[in-house]
């Protein structure tokens, strides 16, 4: 993902182009990297994980599908009609983020910083290309998912997007959220015909926390879809040791994504201690393709 313009992270993967390249970074536009796995089937079995490779004529559609969603929500706020609006909100572990910072010799401020979140990724990325998608993927854990909220007319104390520095911005053109691009189109179209809205603020308020819940449950079906072909990878590799980045700490569980090949599991037995961003070494003691269960355990931390 390279070129002129500022990139920003997944699910949002794209990048805002309202702007020039440069304002956007100025602006603190985040720029990421991360691994996208795909099963690869034969004859009806997994075989392997593909990952997406990046290319320029990729980047120019997501470019134009951003700059759209920036325009309809800024037309809507100019029409003074009530919209759905996609935030991302100040990270809650903004000290995690200044811990793996300070791995590097980078001091971020205290308080969540765009500009010098954006300022440290870019020297990354430029410094160390390779493993800079490892890096991504852990801030992108830390910075937390999106939500749709309800944005009336006038002033607004929604915190916009942070991840792409932008207070408005829509989903209006996304493929894979076609039920809130679908909405966000009805009040467009009633904008432009200068009609009654076709929802009631409460209306919309519920609407966007259907499309949240709903995103959330397809998140989680689409990982357990990744882990059960992950599973069917490496079930014949049970007592292998791997190289492993920690994806997630929670209240769930402790989880790693393998270096190679891209698997994503719960550690189940060693984890104490770890951290999202770590590099560790797992060793894999079970898995459940059916189930969609990767199961490891911690062995110890990995070279940096």
């Amino acid at each position: 993902m390279d070129s002129v313009w500022a990139r920003t992270w997944l699910p949002e993967s794209g990048r805002l182009v309202a702007r020039t390249g440069s304002e956007v970074q100025a602006a603190g536009a985040l720029e990421f990297e991360t691994i996208e796995a795909t099963a690869v089937g034969s004859d009806g079995k997994v075989t392997a994980l593909a990952v997406t490779k990046k290319n320029r004529a990729r980047d120019l559609i997501e470019d134009f599908m951003i700059a759209a969603n920036v325009a309809i929500a800024q037309y809507l706020a100019e029409q003074q009609r009530s919209a759905i609006r996609r935030v991302v909100r100040e990270p809650k572990r903004w000290g995690r983020i200044v811990e793996l910072a300070a791995k590097y010799g980078v001091t971020l401020p205290a308080e969540p910083d765009q500009k010098a979140l954006a300022a440290f990724l870019a020297a990354r990325r430029a410094a160390d290309p390779m493993r800079f998608p490892d890096l991504s993927l852990s801030v992108v854990k830390l910075l937390g998912p999106g939500e749709y909220v309800l944005d009336k007319p006038g002033p607004s104390d929604d915190q916009g997007h942070f991840g792409l520095a932008a207070h408005d911005y829509s989903h209006a053109t996304a493929p894979n959220r076609r039920y809130a691009d679908l909405v966000t189109q009805r009040l467009v179209k009633a904008a432009i015909a200068d009609a009654p809205a076709p929802y009631t603020d409460d209306e919309l308020a519920s609407i966007a926390a259907h499309c949240t819940e709903r995103e959330n449950a397809a998140n989680r079906v689409e990982r357990v879809a990744r882990k059960a072909a992950g599973a069917i990878i490496l079930e014949h590799r049970i007592g292998t040791v791997f190289d492993a980045i920690v994806t997630g700490v929670n209240k769930d569980g402790t989880y790693v994504r393998l270096m190679s090949p891209p698997v994503e599991g719960r550690v189940m037995r060693g984890e104490r201690g770890m951290d999202v961003g770590e590099r560790v070494r797992v060793k894999l003691i079970d898995t459940n393709p059916k189930r969609g269960f990767v199961d490891f355990e911690g062995v110890s931390q990995a070279n940096p």
